[in-house]
């Protein structure tokens, strides 16, 4: 049972985006749901929704215009996406069906919702609804990890009987589960406020002559997505990142990007005593050679020898300097004895836990959507995590974190 005593949507301008499916006729109770919190909403139909709910039901409980087409009225008038998207403090779109989830992971954009979720700088939240092998195909599946990677919030689904008469997972959730889901994000945006965090991310190159270098196959996602958390729970982030593709989205990370492992330290280091919160996940070189070519090495002989020599310690240097107000965290990717040393390296680095990551298991590791970790802390403590997005891998970082924030 959901006891509306919640105060973290008032005031916000929500759009609800309703697409074809049988559920389409809950949003009416959540208008009304929003509007009671003290909500202000703007509704937008797709043309298969309104087969389900009438366009005069909606514009009655939000006492606003329902919205389905780019052109108004006959007068030249036009719905403007790009003013929908600025306008609103968050996006729902519930219900969710499958085919308006493949077209917002893909980039599709063939009618006013779509053009608007494409458009908002604001959070976006999804509400599956369709039947249970729909929502298991791996389509489905695969869609769905796009939109968490794009930093998109999706809401479970509900068990039970489907329209189809089977039954399964593929239910939107009800209305009151939705807007406590909602109250309860919202409020998350306040836990870290004011908290200054510090993350890494990527490989580092090394250079070996103007066009070679030693790396990695990091590809910075794991810490990409520690960052997104941070920030999703109202933390200013500094991210440090190495080569990557990636992009940050939230407005509350400043990225600063470097190349070699001796830079990384030094903007880490430098950053760090203006830290709160500190989470290194970068994969930096441990060797890097000790002289450079400034011309590209022309290649003769059977072989090519390189002297390297060791890198800065990072973890060892920001274990060194943190005070008692300063929680440090750590990554360990190991091959074997895997636990052993990554609890070796949690007490000489001087961490409060380390993320242990073991390439042993399929689909985790460098490369990947996914991971597959285990938390250790100072204490002991060890939560085994099973394979999962690396998106919903942040998430139980983050948490353990404030975990021991409020011990």
């Amino acid at each position: 049972m959901y006891f509306f005593s919640f105060y973290m949507l008032k005031g916000k301008k929500i759009i609800l985006g309703v697409t074809g499916s049988i559920a389409a006729y809950k949003a009416a109770t959540l208008v009304r749901l929003f509007i009671k919190q003290g909500a202000e909403v703007k509704v937008i139909l797709t043309h298969d929704a309104k087969e389900f709910i009438t366009p005069l039901t909606l514009a009655t409980l939000s006492k606003n215009p329902v919205l389905s087409n780019f052109i108004a009225n006959n007068n030249g008038e036009w719905n403007n996406h790009v003013e929908l998207g600025l306008w609103a403090d968050l996006l729902l779109i519930a219900p969710a069906s499958a085919n308006t989830i493949g077209k917002m992971a893909n980039g599709i954009c063939d009618n006013l919702l779509l053009a608007t979720y494409l458009s908002a700088k604001c959070k976006t939240y999804v509400a599956p609804a369709m039947d249970l092998d729909m929502y298991a195909h791996p389509s489905t599946q695969n869609n769905l990890n796009k939109l968490r990677d794009y930093g998109n919030i999706i809401l479970p689904v509900g068990e039970g009987e489907l329209a189809s008469g089977l039954i399964g997972a593929g239910r939107m959730l009800e209305p009151e589960e939705i807007v406590f889901f909602l109250d309860e994000s919202t409020r998350l945006t306040e836990k870290l406020k004011g908290k200054k965090v510090l993350v890494t991310a990527g490989p580092t190159y090394e250079s070996i002559d103007p066009v070679r270098f030693i790396g990695n196959h990091s590809s910075g996602r794991m810490g990409f997505a520690i960052a997104e958390e941070f920030a999703r729970h109202g933390a200013s982030v500094t991210l440090i990142s190495g080569p990557t593709e990636l992009h940050e989205l939230n407005e509350n990370i400043k990225r600063i990007d470097v190349t070699s492992a001796d830079e990384m330290y030094e903007k880490t280091v430098t950053q760090f005593a203006k830290t709160d919160i500190a989470v290194m996940s970068a994969a930096v070189a441990d060797y890097t050679p000790e002289k450079v070519s400034i011309t590209k090495i022309k290649k003769s002989g059977d072989e090519l020898h390189l002297k390297l020599k060791k890198t800065k310690d990072i973890l060892a240097e920001l274990g060194r300097l943190k005070n008692k107000k300063q929680l440090l965290v750590g990554f360990a990717l190991e091959t074997d004895n895997e636990v052993a040393n990554a609890m070796k390296k949690l007490t000489a680095k001087n961490l409060d836990f380390i993320v242990l990551n073991s390439l042993k298991t399929k689909g985790a590791g460098f490369g990947h959507q996914t991971n597959k970790v285990t938390i250790i802390d100072r204490k002991g403590n060890k939560t085994d995590h099973k394979l999962k997005s690396k998106t919903e891998v942040a998430q139980d970082i983050v948490h353990k974190v404030m975990s021991l924030m409020h011990a």
